[in-house]
């Protein structure tokens, strides 16, 4: 696919400025990083926001778990849709539409906290509109990049990418938490709506060329026909999501690891926070795993294995590192003792297993721009998503009972063990160790 701005001759433009590197040069690209990183600096806040609201409610790990598994359970359940949108409508537009809803669900959320009226019904409610719009965006978003830079940019492309909206995590998620601890979660959550009103105009702004869109069929087909060809695009991107055993395999491996993980950061976190280190030291560790990730993709950028997906499913068994950290400090050390010896322990537990998530997402996002068709690239990326997400919602409702049943640290050890084994599973797939990038 030919890019939108044509590099000019001896990298200056044609009136002598220098040129922009790499993908950089592309206008639509520019656009696309503005606008993804301006959302990302806004969602940093929301989940560090969203756990202390919750837990200022009602102190309750288990109704947290309710909360943002709601969003979770929506966001799996709309994804497939999602990705069928994606393939038929322009995806720039598709992610106009979605920002803007976005900013109307978290402000809904900013405002009722901020005013001392939110209930945990309502937010389960406004969750799962949140992850339902999410679930549109989503796929959109990741077949995006091919659209905008030419093939042989794809790597630096999304490693740029990944560097810009890491570098945002990590301001986002710094500056949030000495916010919720200063003035309360509920500006943390209005940022948020502010982020991805902004990051709307900024895609309105984007201009593509079309080609990869499968256009809708002419005329204005009935409601049976249209759920009968959207049913067949479907069945299109399963074909091509299961015909390459890597693929699966993987997504295999990160139903597991999601749900082991996400449900020890996201709910057990913010409680072993909350009785330890406190929530401005939570906040330090959340960005230090976005640093671990900015760092990652400057990795990526230098180093180019010719087996990058084994090496990154390989080091997804750095992020049982974070979860047994937290095991440790729930299980020997108070809050005196915490301020000290904890939040350092975090940050480089927590960094380590950032630098592996982003190795690994790059890879990823390599494998599948490069080996599946552009036109059902956002419908694979759907079901990637539906099945790495299916059993987030279960780890995150699950992991609060099993606290009190268990123990907060063998609950957190158990989550690290299960990230450990589905990765030494994937491993043993020789189409995972042998795809070449």
């Amino acid at each position: 696919m030919p890019s939108p701005a044509p590099p000019s001759p001896a990298g200056t433009s044609l009136v002598g400025r220098p040129r922009l590197p790499g993908p950089l040069r592309r206008r639509a690209y520019r656009w696309l990083l503005a606008a993804r990183t301006t959302s990302i600096l806004g969602n940093a806040v929301a989940p560090i926001a969203l756990a202390f609201a919750v837990l200022d409610l009602t102190g309750s790990v288990v109704d947290l778990g309710l909360v943002v598994a709601a969003r979770s359970i929506t966001n799996v359940a709309v994804l497939l849709a999602g990705g069928v949108l994606a393939d038929r409508l322009p995806r720039d537009l598709l992610l106009v539409g979605a920002s803007l809803a976005a900013a109307l669900t978290q402000g809904v959320v900013a405002a009722l906290v901020l005013t001392g009226t939110a209930s945990i019904p309502s937010l389960v409610l406004l969750g799962a509109l949140n992850g339902a719009v999410a679930a549109v965006s989503l796929p959109a978003a990741a077949a995006l990049v091919p659209e905008t830079v030419p093939f042989a940019e794809l790597r630096s492309a999304n490693a740029l990418l990944r560097l810009g909206l890491n570098g945002s995590s990590i301001v986002g998620a710094a500056a949030g938490a000495g916010l919720v601890a200063a003035v309360g979660p509920g500006w943390g959550l209005a940022i948020d709506a502010a982020g991805f009103a902004l990051a709307g105009l900024l895609f309105s702004r984007m201009r593509l060329l079309r080609a990869s869109v499968t256009p809708p069929p002419p005329g204005r087909p009935g409601l049976l026909t249209g759920l009968r060809a959207a049913i067949g695009e479907l069945r299109e991107g399963w074909r091509e999501f299961t015909r390459r055993r890597w693929v699966w395999v993987v997504v295999a491996q990160f139903g597991v690891l999601n749900a082991a993980f996400v449900g020890a950061t996201t709910v057990l976190g913010p409680l072993v926070a909350d009785q330890t280190f406190g929530r401005a030291g939570w906040g330090f560790v959340v960005a230090a795993q976005a640093g671990g990730l900015a760092l990652g993709a400057v990795l990526a950028l230098r180093w180019r294995p010719r087996r990058a997906l084994a090496v990154g499913v390989g080091g997804m068994a750095l992020t049982a590192l974070p979860v047994v950290a937290l095991a440790i400090v729930a299980g020997g050390l108070g809050p005196s003792a915490a301020g000290a010896a904890a939040v350092p322990v975090l940050i480089v537990a927590f960094a380590l297993g950032g630098v592996a998530l982003e190795v690994f997402a790059i890879a990823w996002d390599q494998s599948l721009q490069t080996h599946v068709p552009r036109g059902a690239l956002s419908r694979v990326y759907s079901f990637d998503m539906v099945g790495s997400f299916l059993a987030i919602p279960l780890g995150e409702v699950l992991v609060g009972p099993l606290a009190h049943s268990f123990g907060t640290a063998p609950t957190l050890l158990g989550c690290a063990a299960l990230v450990v084994a589905a990765t030494a599973a994937a491993l043993t797939v020789p189409a995972v160790r042998r795809l070449r990038a």
